[in-house]
């Protein structure tokens, strides 16, 4: 009832296909799912959003331009 909206994060984290990959990581014990990005070189994650549902995931999709995103567990 009494919560800040948060800013939308999206808009302040770049995606390079060239030096980063789209992945979700989801747990495999809560279930819980984080969408964002994981650098090809060193394997760095950087956390964009969190997904609930199909929604969210789509909405990361149509965000970032992607196609296919990588789940890890």
């Amino acid at each position: 009832m009494f919560r800040k909206k948060h800013k939308d994060r999206s808009a302040d984290i770049q995606f390079d296909p060239a030096t980063q990959i789209a992945v979700i990581r989801s747990s495999i014990c809560t279930g819980e799912k984080v969408a964002g990005f994981k650098n090809r070189k060193d394997g760095h994650f950087t956390e964009v959003m969190l997904i609930r549902n199909a929604e969210d995931e789509k909405y990361f999709r149509e965000t970032y331009g992607i196609d296919t995103v990588k789940v890890e567990y």
